[in-house]
């Protein structure tokens, strides 16, 4: 990985989410799990939900807002040439094995030139990211040296494993990729091309699994959680895109 590739990965990919995480050690323990959108006024998202976008403001940030529709309060997201990440840090904690991650969503406008596996089409109409504390011996040496030296350039402890869940149109569900600038980021495609427009689709996903699916190869165990993240992003491909999200729930495992 070259030093631009490195800037990016810093900046675009991880800097939001990283930056969302920062909270986290200091999140109350009788906080709520994920603040709902459902019981939020119309505008900015309600507190400890936070929007970060690109340092420099050299890129315009994606609009969050909490709206109504279908009779609810909702997060609507809308990209314009624009990049950002709405960020719910938690307080570390394992998944356990029944540990589900639920929430609904709809699609609107798609991206119209949206490509996962090329770095100029890396945009996201919709995506829903849980972010894991991996430990770095977990990694081989050239990504371990990698992830020090973007943490170096960026200030800021960049994740080591984050698995983004997101509706592609143009993708099949179920199609599982590396982001083509770092291996820290795994994408799961849910809704993809047969999905309809405008509809919402509600999902609960095994994190355990998912993140064994995904990062298995690389950590047997399921690290802690740290940050649930939303974002969209059209940067790339100067594209735009309108979506909208649900309240997110992060379920106890059942049992004693």
């Amino acid at each position: 990985m070259n030093t631009c590739a490195i800037a990016r990965f810093g900046l675009k990919l991880s800097l939001g989410m990283a930056l969302g995480a920062l909270t986290a050690a200091s999140a109350p323990p009788d906080a709520p799990r994920l603040q709902p959108f459902s019981t939020a006024p119309e505008g900015a998202p309600p507190p400890p939900w936070r929007v970060v976008g690109l340092p420099g403001h050299k890129t315009a940030i994606t609009e969050f807002q909490t709206t109504t529709l279908d009779g609810s309060s909702v997060l609507r997201l809308h990209t314009s040439n624009s990049y950002g990440t709405l960020s719910h840090a938690l307080s570390p904690r394992v998944p356990g094995p029944h540990t589900a991650l639920q929430w609904r969503w709809r699609l609107d406008q798609p991206l119209a030139r949206p490509n996962l596996r090329r770095k100029d089409g890396d945009d996201a109409a919709l995506k829903v990211c849980a972010m894991f504390d991996m430990p770095l011996d977990r990694l081989g040496f050239v990504e371990r040296n990698v992830l020090r030296l973007a943490r170096a350039r960026s200030g800021e402890p960049l994740p080591a494993a984050v698995l983004c869940y997101v509706w592609d149109a143009t993708l099949q569900p179920g199609t599982l990729l590396t982001n083509t600038y770092t291996a820290r980021v795994r994408y799961l495609v849910l809704n993809g091309a047969e999905a309809p427009l405008r509809q919402w689709a509600s999902h609960s996903r095994n994190l355990q699994q998912d993140f064994k699916q995904a990062f298995g190869d690389e950590s047997p165990s399921v690290p802690p959680l740290v940050a649930i993240v939303v974002g969209a992003d059209a940067d790339n491909t100067a594209g735009a895109s309108l979506a909208y999200v649900g309240d997110i729930a992060l379920l106890e495992p059942s049992g004693p």
